[in-house]
């Protein structure tokens, strides 16, 4: 699939990995990008998106809630009213809130268990929020594919639509990311659900991995963390750059052969305790 021409919306662009994606695309000349984030970084970047490439390349930025799906709607109703239809969608936005599962609180003796709202909250933002992101963009492709009677999907129409997940090597596990882990992990069933199910309109969705990657989530960690827990698991030794996992989507969106995942992991691999 070709990135230049399309219509790209792109959340969590305010920063880390979905800001190195959103720069990344306007270098491919998408013909426009939707820059989503709940905080008005995206407004800055859409300001010198524009600077740089504003003859070619149309930016829109929008501020709000992922979680929301009225907003989410906003966002494609906006996109396709002035540019046309999404084909193009990588849902990066994430948080992270790491905690054991369960501690043993040394003066009560009682077992401190990993709180039930931080819980639901990373699962409605790492899971659920991306899922239907992802079922908005294909529904928006189906609908314009019955206006234009338009049936299953063939090869030579070419790839319609793409949607790449931003997964994480914690999906296989990690000490302290009990809820991480698991919404990380829950992308892969929904990116193998939906590539059975979204290929009938021709879209195709993959997973990428990236291993420990230089952004503010991560960096929140510290830098003695850092230095004493993830660089010595890492091949590289040092941290992945955020136009590393950048470059990777694109593979994984211009290169239609390659489908599943993609570990971008820097040879990461996780301490047993």
């Amino acid at each position: 699939m070709d990135i230049a021409g399309k219509v790209a919306i792109v959340t969590g662009a305010g920063s880390g990995i979905g800001r190195a994606v959103a720069e990344a695309f306007a270098q491919r000349e998408v013909q426009a990008i939707a820059l989503v984030d709940r905080t008005d970084a995206v407004e800055a970047l859409a300001a010198q998106l524009l600077e740089s490439y504003g003859g070619t390349v149309g930016v829109t930025a929008m501020v709000g809630d992922v979680t929301d799906d009225s907003f989410r709607r906003q966002v494609f109703d906006r996109m396709t009213a002035t540019w046309a239809v999404p084909r193009i969608l990588v849902p990066a936005a994430g948080v992270v809130h790491d905690q054991l599962a369960a501690k043993v609180d040394g003066e009560t003796g009682k077992a401190l268990l990993y709180p039930l709202d931080a819980f639901r909250r990373v699962l409605e933002v790492n899971l659920v929020a991306p899922t239907y992101w992802a079922l908005e963009m294909i529904g928006r492709i189906a609908e314009d594919r019955f206006a234009k009677k338009l049936k299953r999907w063939e090869p030579e129409e070419h790839v319609q639509g793409t949607v790449i997940f931003i997964g994480s090597v914690s999906s296989h596990g990690n000490r302290g990311q009990v809820a991480y882990a698991a919404t990380k992990a829950g992308l892969e069933g929904v990116a193998a659900t939906l590539t059975k199910e979204a290929m009938y309109h021709g879209v195709r969705c993959g997973v990428i991995h990236p291993g420990y990657t230089d952004t503010p989530m991560v960096r929140g960690l510290g830098e003695e963390y850092i230095r004493q827990r993830i660089l010595p698991q890492t091949q590289l030794r040092r941290l992945i750059r955020t136009d590393e996992i950048a470059d990777a989507i694109c593979f994984l969106i211009s290169n239609s052969a390659v489908s599943g995942q993609l570990w971008a992991d820097a040879g990461w691999h996780a301490p047993v305790a």
